[in-house]
Parts: C-alpha cells; sequence; structure tokens
C-alpha cells in the first residue's frame, strides 16, 4: 500500500505545470509554461485560447529562450487571425441555435 502512495505521489509532481514566463504583446496574453519536459505556449484572446506544446527534445538545448525565438511577430500575427476566425466560428454557431 505504501509503494501505490508513492507512485501516485511521484505522478501527481511530474505533473505539475508551473509558468515560466510571460509576454507582454497588445493583442493578446502569451504565457509560456513547463509541464512533463514539454513547454506549452497559451496564447489568450477575452474567452478564447490557443495552445501549442514543443518537447524539450525537439529544442537544441537553448531552453525557453529557444520558445522565444519560435514566437517571433510574425507567428504571433497568425494567432491574432486565427482568434478572428475562432470568433466568427462561434458567432455563426451561436445565431444559428437562435
Amino acid at each position: 500500500m505504501a509503494n501505490t502512495k508513492h507512485i501516485i505521489q511521484n505522478q501527481n509532481r511530474k505533473r505539475t505545470m508551473r509558468i515560466i514566463a510571460e509576454l507582454p504583446h497588445p493583442q493578446c496574453k502569451i504565457s509560456i509554461f513547463s509541464m512533463n519536459q514539454k513547454f506549452i505556449v497559451k496564447f489568450e484572446q477575452g474567452p478564447y485560447e490557443q495552445s501549442y506544446k514543443i518537447s524539450e527534445l525537439d529544442l537544441t538545448g537553448g531552453g525557453v529562450n529557444e520558445v522565444f525565438q519560435i514566437i517571433d511577430e510574425e507567428f504571433i500575427e497568425t494567432v491574432v487571425e486565427r482568434f478572428k476566425v475562432m470568433r466568427g466560428d462561434f458567432v455563426a454557431a451561436y445565431q444559428r441555435q437562435q
């Protein structure tokens, strides 16, 4: 029984997601989390969010600084455009129910 408790505690520790950075941007909130050897980049705009997972193994060793390089302004622009599409999709779905 004690072994089972120890295993569960270790699994719970592995799942802890912690925020490691926030990037200021005028059009959306950008947060970077670390969990289970992955970086999770989350973009939020109002009620909508997009997230991207990047395995630490796919990076060349630059850690979070390498993630910052991936999240360039061109990528952020595509994310913001996708938010517009998401909003349009939701509004259309909502209106179909009225």
